[in-house]
């Protein structure tokens, strides 16, 4: 076990649990949190027993957004090395080939909402609001920009960004920010129903499938189609693909070895 002081780890049936660990500032993500998240992600990416990953926070809130007293310079302790900063933050997430979900339990503003765009899959407490707010304390949501814009059309990401709007998950699930929006007594069940259907999956096609998405986005269609040739290649190189192939004509169920 790592040695954090902002987040909490538990793993069981394959789904790596992180909860951001900071209730007194409602989650408030600073540089300590963000690098101690780095670590975790990278723990359960490399963790054979782990097929998904769950992002939540502890008490009533997600993450509310970023914490100014470490941000500011004058909270700087860590026990951990430094693997980056909360951009770095964003990429892992954002090109992590383990699926994420953001158990979005209630208000994930400014950062929060950022982890919540670059998560893999997210599903909101319709009692959660989210929102760029930053504008408000004399900040603009610089960083969270590059996922939120993965999103939401340019016209609204801008109106968000300079008025400092909240809103609530049904208006997150309209702007693709969350997959779902569903009454808080139903999260756990909604989470539970998409890390068990990625638990039937093939591990490695989950991978190199995550994999190919992060590296073709972006990418004009004359370069991503050569390049997601050739990762289909990888896919049909694979045991489980062949498996997945046979246990189709056999009319089984397929018997995965994540090779």
């Amino acid at each position: 076990m790592r040695d954090y002081g902002r987040i909490k780890v538990t793993r069981g049936a394959g789904v790596e649990t992180i909860t951001l660990s900071y209730p007194e500032r409602r989650n408030a993500i600073g540089p300590r949190m963000a690098n101690e998240l780095l670590w975790a992600l990278d723990d359960a990416r490399t963790a054979d027993a782990v097929r998904s990953i769950v992002l939540t926070g502890e008490g009533s809130a997600f993450c509310s957004g970023g914490d100014f007293a470490e941000i500011t310079g004058s909270v700087t302790e860590t026990k951990l090395p430094c693997r980056g900063d909360y951009a770095d933050l964003l990429l892992a997430l954002a090109r992590s080939d383990k699926p994420v979900v953001a158990r979005v339990n209630g208000h994930a503003l400014g950062g929060g909402l950022g982890l919540v765009a670059a998560s893999t899959f997210a599903v909101a407490s319709i009692e959660a609001k989210l929102g760029t707010p930053e504008i408000d304390v004399g900040l603009f949501p610089m960083i969270i920009m590059a996922v939120l814009a993965r999103h939401v059309p340019r016209r609204r990401l801008v109106e968000m960004a300079l008025l400092g709007q909240k809103f609530g998950a049904e208006e997150a699930l309209k702007l693709g920010l969350v997959n779902r929006a569903v009454a808080p007594d139903r999260l756990d069940a909604e989470v539970k129903e998409i890390t068990d259907e990625i638990a039937k999956k093939s591990p490695i096609v989950v991978r190199l499938g995550l994999r190919a998405a992060a590296a073709q986005e972006g990418v004009d269609l004359e370069r991503s189609l050569p390049l997601l040739r050739e990762r289909l290649m990888e896919v049909l190189a694979t045991d489980d693909c062949r498996e997945g192939l046979a246990a189709f004509m056999e009319k089984r169920a397929p018997l995965w070895t994540g090779k």
